[in-house]
């Protein structure tokens, strides 16, 4: 069989609600690595939190991360990483904007520098992962560069408003995702970007043409993928659009979808 390129999402696709790779699908993984299929992660979160995962699965290939905003190869310097920002000036804008709105917090993150406008304990352990530099205070005075990605933690019920907001007045230079339950989390990052961009980006660098990618998710920001991939298959536990634009559903992530799934699209032996 031809080479595939397996794209995987991260929370609630590769990882099951413990936050961990099953043996199943790590053997499965393994396996059809061994038969010449390239693996690679495309998640929201910065590498800092998703580097133990890549490790773990000993990928050799580029990663996708912040949705796109960054796409590097971890193991291969000579790789041309590509960082795309969000402008300072945008920022500062929504930002000014939020404030209109029921907040919980805003976050800031330029590459590993996280900036919370508002001092919260769950908040802090989340993006504590990786040890990186946390600024507490309002973000408009201490974020002097642009941002690799904001994150808006609205109240109960806020997050449709917030994203409503956003598409009608910053839709030409943002794009926005919403964070899965519970999380009443936006994202936003710059515009144009997703994960199916950074993914093209690394499949014409391995050499594998777009129908020959298998692109594995459950929320939103899985959407771009899923509808790029030759094979966009959604989990069981993902939301209900993107089944309706994935080429196949799958079991849920507790459940082994993507080893199921790839165990019979890429005839592997059951692990």
């Amino acid at each position: 069989m031809k080479p595939h390129l397996i794209a995987l999402d991260l929370d609630g696709t590769l990882l099951n609600d413990q936050k961990v790779i099953s043996e199943k699908t790590l053997a499965t993984l393994k396996q059809a690595e061994s038969e010449g299929h390239q693996i690679m992660i495309a998640t929201g979160r910065p590498y800092r939190s998703s580097e133990v995962y890549y490790r773990q699965l000993g990928l050799k290939t580029p990663i996708v991360n912040f949705n796109g905003a960054f796409v590097h190869h971890p193991t291969d310097r000579t790789w041309k990483t590509v960082h795309e920002t969000i402008d300072l000036t945008v920022a500062k804008e929504v930002i000014d904007a939020m404030q209109d709105f029921n907040l919980k917090n805003i976050v800031a993150e330029v590459m590993d520098d996280v900036y919370l406008h508002y001092h919260d304990e769950k908040l802090l352990d989340i993006f504590s992962t990786g040890s990186p530099k946390i600024q507490e205070g309002d973000i408009r005075q201490y974020l002097q560069v642009n941002p690799t990605s904001l994150l808006i933690q609205g109240a109960e019920g806020m997050a449709d408003p917030i994203r409503k907001h956003l598409e009608e007045v910053h839709a030409e230079v943002i794009e926005h995702r919403r964070w899965g339950a519970p999380w009443e989390i936006v994202e936003v990052i710059r515009h144009g970007l997703n994960k199916a961009v950074g993914i093209s980006k690394v499949s014409e660098w391995i050499g594998i043409p777009q129908e020959r990618i298998i692109a594995f998710g459950d929320e939103d920001n899985d959407l771009e993928m899923l509808d790029y991939a030759g094979i966009g298959v959604a989990m069981g536990n993902g939301i209900d659009q993107l089944k309706s634009i994935a080429n196949e559903v799958t079991l849920t992530n507790n459940e082994d979808g993507i080893a199921i799934m790839l165990q019979e699209r890429l005839n592997l032996k059951s692990s």
